[in-house]
């Protein structure tokens, strides 16, 4: 892959995950109409149904199709759901989050994809760390934007969704001129089955990777989707949360790119891991001090935006050469179950139970995480840098 091509597809992979990062705003967006966090979780849960969706269709036709093409496709999927959603012209939000959940599943598999595609194992580590920090600027940069927006103009948070809706076209486009600069030099088969080769994925190391993300998932979206909702009543804003939160990812990951493959992999997973877990215990004193929230969004950016790129890498480089594509599309289903699965239960538990327990099943379930990644091991698991 040529140095000149890569911004074109971190640039449209850091708008197009402003799309998603957006969907950090749904419950604002419900409980300043009167609704409740239970809504929004209704209505992310819709947007995993597109997730399941949009898998599938790059998981199968990537094949036929450049990845890199089906990528552009999923920002202007994408893009679509949120000019619904922002238009007011319809009162549909679950047909919009349908559409954003479908682009969303299609690019999280065909943007790795593409890149993946374009590099040698051996880069694999480095290149996926810094495509994710480009990745976690737009998840995070975007709800950060989107309030400043409201707050300095009074716009309403529907209003602002055409923003996100014009971003994603941005997306597209520069996906669109990637894909034109760095053809796929090679044919592949029409079709790539998947489903079929789950008994393959299962039986091999791959299977841990694949079962941490979906747990992590469910923590990431936990954290962000009610990041409103946890900071209520108290000194803190979400904001602050999603600058620190992000600044912590992408600077860490940037730094540490090259330095991630060289260390005990095992090792490096429960330090992160740990982290992770005490960040989220870090959001039971936010109530009593902001401090503790910047130090959660700290610990938590570490700890999750870390270990991502690490089980991301270890999942596709210790797959069979011709499981690797199955292995990818089963860990970003996993991903998606975590993602937008969590937050219908989640909406559940903090309206019900409150933000305490809330907090608390947060930390049990990254508590599992750590667990799926140290069970069985003898030694550490598989080299991040390749076979």
């Amino acid at each position: 892959m040529r140095p000149g091509s890569a911004p074109f597809l971190m640039l449209g992979t850091t708008f197009t995950a402003g799309g998603y990062g957006a969907t950090f705003l749904v419950s604002d967006w419900y409980r300043a109409q009167g609704g409740s966090d239970i809504d929004a979780g209704a209505t992310l849960g819709v947007a995993l149904v597109g997730t399941l969706v949009g898998v599938p269709v790059v998981g199968w036709f990537a094949g036929q199709l450049d990845a890199s093409r089906l990528a552009a496709l999923a920002a202007l999927t994408m893009s679509a759901g949120y000019l619904l959603l922002g238009s007011g012209l319809v009162n549909l939000p679950h047909v919009a989050a349908l559409l954003i959940g479908l682009g969303w599943g299609m690019f999280y598999i065909g943007g790795p994809m593409a890149l993946s595609e374009r590099i040698t194992d051996a880069q694999r580590g480095p290149w996926f760390t810094r495509f994710s920090a480009f990745q976690m600027t737009g998840i995070c940069g975007s709800p950060i934007l989107l309030t400043a927006v409201i707050a300095q103009t009074g716009m309403a948070i529907q209003a602002t969704f055409l923003l996100v809706g014009g971003m994603g076209m941005l997306a597209a486009l520069l996906l669109g001129m990637f894909a034109s600069r760095e053809p796929r030099g090679h044919d592949e088969p029409s079709l790539r089955p998947w489903v079929r080769k789950l008994s393959a994925v299962a039986a091999s190391s791959a299977i841990r990777p694949i079962a941490m993300v979906g747990l992590g998932g469910c923590v990431f979206s936990g954290i962000m989707s009610f990041q409103g909702s946890l900071v209520e009543g108290t000194d803190s804003h979400a904001s602050t949360f999603f600058a620190v939160h992000a600044a912590t990812v992408v600077t860490l990951r940037l730094m540490l790119a090259r330095r991630l493959s060289m260390m005990p992999q095992l090792r490096l997973i429960t330090v992160l891991l740990s982290c992770l877990i005490l960040g989220i215990v870090c959001l039971l004193g936010t109530s009593f001090h902001p401090a503790f929230h910047i130090i959660a969004a700290m610990l938590t950016g570490a700890g999750y935006g870390l270990v991502y790129p690490v089980i991301q890498t270890w999942t596709i480089n210790h797959s069979a050469p011709e499981h690797r594509h199955a292995a990818l599309t089963w860990f970003v289903v996993a991903y998606f179950v975590g993602i937008f699965g969590f937050p219908v239960v989640g909406g559940w538990i903090l309206v019900g139970a409150g933000k305490e327990w809330f907090i608390l099943t947060l930390a049990a379930i990254a508590s599992l995480e750590l667990a799926a990644a140290r069970l069985g091991s003898t030694g550490r698991p598989p080299a991040h840098g390749g076979r």
